[in-house]
């Protein structure tokens, strides 16, 4: 059968349609041609690079350097094609690449559970443990897929069981760079330091800030564990209340040409902006200057433009806590006023589609 195998409108290969494909589709001739052009990619610690189609054609270059990394999605989902792509052809090529890079991923985990945006993880930003565009969340999810899914089971126990334990170890690192203000939990930044947990700033335009759009996949994640811990429902039950503290109303993003504005409209669901202010919880901003600022107007245009300043994470964080306080019971996971949010942002939004 042929997939007619695609890129996504960034230039990525489309994953959802890739790791859906049937055992059959991987033994085919071009299931054979993608799995080639992967293999063609890893790097030499085991990783694959970031935004780049790994799937449409082979690498060229010399793989002495290709700069693998965890970050925008990179290295997991080529994991998971090889772990199919084995389970449905037993090549050795397969099982070697992927036994490679799992041993990667658990190499890179620091002492404290943690993850830095790649491994080796130099001296920049990137060494600092990084939630950033889910590299830290997305490297956990494959490590418990690892240990409990069929198709990496040719990895063997004692692999299986260093990837439940890291994936422990990862959700206690999650559980102490939760930050406190005032004694009271709230999310997470986009980074924090690798030895104090402390949040971190990363490119100029990635200031030291309370991260609701990274902070949505840790929740997600947190709410995914079968038996929460106290400390884990906790961490879930502040994280939402400070969800519903820094929901912006009354206010709209919109696109006026080729711009991005913020104005005002009393009947737009919640929004969120993606920074905010540790103390004040203030939206903040910031161009490639890094001068923190308050409106998105007064940055430049390019950032403006080129960066997710607002986002619905907020709606996604009530729509997960409904179902996981029906899942782990209602009277021991939500204060009325956490119901309330989640009942509120739910039909707010429901109501906009």
């Amino acid at each position: 059968m042929l997939l007619a195998i695609g890129s996504t409108a960034a230039g990525r290969p489309d994953w959802s349609r890739l790791l859906s494909a049937p055992p059959d589709w991987f033994c085919s001739a071009e299931g054979q041609r993608a799995t080639a052009n992967i293999l063609s990619f890893q790097a030499v610690h085991g990783d694959w690079p970031k935004n780049v189609d790994t799937v449409a054609a082979p690498f060229a270059g010399d793989r002495r350097t290709l700069r693998g990394t965890f970050d925008n999605g990179a290295t997991v989902n080529e994991i998971r094609f090889l772990a199919r792509a084995h389970a449905a052809t037993g090549e050795t090529a397969t099982a070697d690449a992927v036994r490679r890079a799992v041993e990667h991923l658990l190499a890179a985990q620091y002492a404290n559970g943690g993850w830095p945006q790649s491994h080796p993880p130099g001296e920049g930003y990137s060494r600092h443990i990084t939630f950033n565009d889910g590299a830290m969340v997305n490297v956990m999810e494959l490590l418990r897929e690892v240990d409990r899914e069929p198709h990496f089971a040719f990895l063997g126990d004692e692999i299986r069981r260093r990837a439940r334990s890291a994936f422990a170890r990862g959700v206690e690192c999650i559980l102490r760079c939760q930050v406190r203000v005032n004694e009271r939990l709230t999310v997470w930044a986009a980074q924090h330091d690798e030895l104090t947990f402390e949040p971190r700033p990363a490119r100029a335009f990635e200031p030291v800030a309370l991260s609701a759009g990274e902070s949505a996949g840790i929740l997600r994640l947190l709410m995914s564990l079968p038996e929460p811990s106290p400390d884990v429902r906790r961490s879930i039950a502040g994280a939402v209340a400070w969800y519903d503290a820094a929901r912006l109303t009354g206010v709209r993003q919109v696109s006026r040409d080729g711009d991005k504005l913020i104005v005002r409209d009393s009947t737009a669901p919640p929004l969120w902006a993606r920074f905010y202010e540790i103390g004040s919880n203030r939206p903040i901003f910031a161009g490639r200057d890094g001068v923190v600022r308050y409106r998105l107007a007064d940055i430049e245009r390019e950032r403006r433009v080129g960066y997710a300043w607002y986002g619905d994470w907020g709606a996604a964080v009530a729509r997960d806590f409904a179902r996981w306080r029906q899942t782990v019971g209602a009277e021991s996971a939500a204060s009325p006023a956490q119901s309330e949010f989640s009942r509120s942002v739910n039909l707010q939004t429901s109501n906009h589609k």
